[in-house]
């Protein structure tokens, strides 16, 4: 049990002590798409969903969702960002929206949770501002696309 690093001699989950990590600039990227029908979709993009600009509030949704990460998520570490946002893109092909998010700090644990909790907190959100209209939405592909920063470098998917 060793090797794991959120656990200790014991196999007890525990976590990790970061202070004598150096200070580094860490950034992270995620993504995920949610799917919906092409007339809830075009009521999103055009503004006219009842609730309010779904966009918009996906948008502020995800950013604090990557403040409270440490909040939600058990063993991580609370961090002081110093970025964190959220792209949403109208894709009419899927049809739905897409999402990235990213988070970035100067400190010694990297943001790659908060990155997630981003995109995934934005997503749950234009789920919940449309589902009167679409019960039917489908969140997919959340995924970490980049980290930088750290002893363990830099990492894209390709």
């Amino acid at each position: 049990m060793s090797d794991l690093t959120h656990t200790d001699s014991s196999g007890r989950a525990r976590m990790v002590d970061v202070g004598s990590k150096p200070e580094t600039a860490r950034t992270a990227r995620a993504e995920g798409s949610i799917s919906m029908s092409a007339e809830t979709l075009e009521a999103i993009a055009r503004n006219a969903v009842t609730k309010g600009d779904v966009i918009a509030t996906a948008r502020i949704a995800g950013v604090m969702a990557a403040k409270r990460t440490a909040d939600l998520i058990p063993l991580c570490h609370p961090i002081a960002l110093t970025d964190a946002g959220i792209d949403v893109e109208v894709d009419r092909m899927l049809p739905g929206l897409r999402v990235t998010g990213w988070a970035s700090t100067q400190g010694r644990t990297g943001v790659e949770m908060e990155a997630l909790t981003a995109v995934t907190v934005a997503l749950l959100t234009i789920y919940d501002m449309a589902k009167a209209m679409d019960r039917g939405m489908q969140m997919s592909g959340v995924r970490l696309t980049e980290k930088r920063g750290g002893k363990s470098g830099d990492w894209n998917r390709d």
